[in-house]
């Protein structure tokens, strides 16, 4: 595997046919990429990964089709999407990322509503069965196609979306947010783009719903001590390490996605948001470049945080350790944390001034 290129990996995931040899070659290539992050990171290898993940993700949906072709269950009744969030809809997964996903479908004239949730929950079955076999652990806070919530007809979807919007207590909020992150990874990349659509323009009617929206992006503060030093982990097995995923890159990716909401950008990625918030001339070229740099910081420091194999599935704490944090690592991260603070300020002044102007 060490020496195969891009190209023989994805075309290796797409020959597989069964589940238990996709866990094989998830776990060689997993070992391959992590020798290479062991000498260094580049945003490419980043790339590299979540084409990875894709390959995955995408191959496990195809083989579940056909299985339940096999069974008797039929080819799909109308058209879906099966979509990720989290860092799978933004692509910025790391090596040890969960599942977070939903599954969005048509209405149909001759299908009933419980035929169509009938042949979806058995395929979603087979879906989180494939892709439990390939170490993805199941998303802690239950943001999965299993859950009902995140499985229904695409004007369920703006239904239950609109609902959030209008009463936009926290929870609510959280949600509106993990949905602006989705991405169709699978089927009908149409749907997506009609709930994005109908997310975006509610926005843009209702400019007043960005301030529950901003109280929620800013939960998780940028913070380094009164004399610019990093505040570390106090107790616990983490202690005098870092947690770059909610000290950094959390924080980061919440100020970039309101700002791309606020600006009406689709696109979920967080460096495409900068570059389109950029080029939209919505933020200055110096900010962008300064945005874009700490957030590879955050990108590369996450990328080298432990991981542990638990039940047979990857995870990670998300935090450096205390050894981790060489002199070098230190001055980075502190530059990350400067530009993500003065991020935040941005993000707040930005939200408030166009809150008051359209008032005015």
């Amino acid at each position: 595997m060490n020496h195969l290129s891009m190209e023989q990996i994805l075309e290796r995931i797409y020959q597989l046919e069964q589940f238990d040899e996709m866990r094989i070659t998830r776990d060689q290539v997993h070992e391959m990429v992590r020798e290479h992050l062991l000498f260094s990171h580049s945003p490419e290898i980043g790339r590299k990964v979540n084409q990875i993940h894709d390959a995955f993700i995408h191959r496990t949906i195809e083989l579940a089709e056909h299985m339940l072709e096999d069974e008797g269950f039929g080819k799909p009744p109308v058209p879906y999407a099966f979509i990720l969030l989290g860092s799978g809809g933004r692509r910025e997964q790391t090596l040890w990322s969960d599942q977070d996903n939903g599954l969005i479908y048509e209405e149909s004239e001759d299908h009933s509503e419980e035929e169509l949730d009938d042949y979806f929950i058995k395929l979603v079955d087979c879906i989180l069965r494939g892709l439990d076999i390939l170490g993805y652990p199941p998303c802690e806070g239950n943001v999965i196609s299993s859950n009902k919530q995140w499985r229904k007809p695409i004007s369920m979807y703006i239904e239950m979306m609109t609902a959030w919007f209008m009463e936009p207590d926290w929870e609510n909020v959280r949600y509106l947010l993990i949905l602006a992150d989705m991405r169709c990874i699978f089927g009908s990349k149409a749907l997506v783009d009609r709930l994005k659509g109908e997310f975006l323009a509610y926005v843009q009617k209702h400019p007043s719903i960005l301030k529950y929206l901003l109280s929620n992006t800013l939960h998780h503060r940028i913070t380094l001590g009164v004399f610019g030093h990093l505040i570390t982990e106090r107790y616990g097995e983490d202690a005098g390490g870092f947690d770059i995923k909610y000290g950094a890159y959390i924080p980061i990716v919440n100020g970039i996605r309101l700002l791309a909401i606020q600006a009406g950008i689709m696109h979920s990625s967080t460096l495409e948001r900068i570059r389109l918030l950029e080029e939209t001339s919505f933020i200055p070229k110096q900010l962008a470049v300064e945005w874009q740099a700490a957030f590879g910081v955050a990108l590369k420091l996450r990328d080298m945080t432990p991981y542990q194999l638990a039940d047979e599935m990857y995870t990670t704490r998300g935090k450096l350790n205390a050894e981790q944090l060489t002199k070098e690592i230190k001055q980075e991260l502190k530059h990350c944390l400067r530009t993500g603070m003065e991020l935040q300020k941005y993000v707040r002044k930005s939200i408030d001034s166009h809150i008051e102007t359209e008032k005015g």
